[in-house]
């Protein structure tokens, strides 16, 4: 075959093809035409999701910081002098009810942002403070949930303290040893393993404690937790406080 056949051949091979195209293409308009249409609206829909999603998460965290804000805010005693223009708490209480109530208006309002959630955290620490303990309580264990396993880790460590502090230790090892199962970048396994030692240090059980500062010095000689639980267990070879 002489290379103009072959080209004869590719050029009617390829109106055959364009022509059989062009006849589908009107055969099937409208659907062409819907297909078409529904593909823009996804693209148009995708891309108005992640310009209000932008905003929103703008908006949640210039909220967010407003609540930080209020939440470091220092405290004064009465009649204690205050530069002007500084605000100021009588109490760690007062200071944590007004904090919470802002930390609970972004987790309402922007829950499905990063701050939103980070918010959430921040109202159960406040409920705490405030001396709320059912809200503190119910507001951990939804933080303690979360997808987010960062955040979550977060929740069963505050919540860990919590149930310490309110007398209720075998809630708090359990929480502990979940937290040692599955470490997280916010709560290591060192330091849930360390908080764990120190509650049984504080009941009375100090070779429990022991097992877990032997355990840590073994595994992590030279980390923080490591040294930490070295120094546990013999309080002279810690290393020396940083100069002030």
């Amino acid at each position: 075959m002489d290379q103009q056949t072959r080209a004869a051949l590719k050029q009617d091979k390829f109106v055959s093809t364009t022509t059989h195209g062009l006849e589908w293409a009107r055969e099937n308009r409208q659907s062409v035409i819907v297909n078409g249409g529904i593909l823009l609206a996804v693209v148009l829909i995708a891309i108005l999701s992640v310009v209000v999603y932008n905003s929103r998460s703008e908006a949640a965290s210039v909220a967010f910081g407003a609540a930080m804000q209020a939440y470091q805010t220092p405290l004064a005693q009465p009649g204690q002098a205050v530069p002007p223009g500084v605000d100021t708490y009588p109490s760690i209480a007062e200071r944590a009810k007004a904090a919470n109530a802002l930390f609970l208006a972004v987790a309402d309002k922007y829950g499905m942002t990063p701050d939103g959630r980070n918010s959430l955290y921040f109202a159960g620490l406040t409920y705490v403070e405030a001396g709320q303990n059912q809200q503190a309580e119910d507001t951990l264990k939804k933080v303690s949930g979360s997808w987010d396993s960062n955040l979550a880790a977060l929740g069963k460590f505050a919540l860990a303290q919590f149930y310490r502090n309110t007398g209720r230790d075998p809630l708090a090892i359990d929480l502990y040893n979940q937290l040692s199962a599955k470490p997280a970048s916010t709560v290591p396994y060192g330091m849930a393993q360390l908080q764990l030692a120190d509650l049984y240090q504080s009941e009375g059980k100090p070779d429990d404690a022991r097992k877990i500062y032997a355990s840590l010095k073994d595994k992590d000689p030279k980390g923080v937790a490591g040294l930490t639980a070295a120094g546990k267990l013999d309080p002279s070879a810690a290393p020396a406080a940083p100069p002030q």
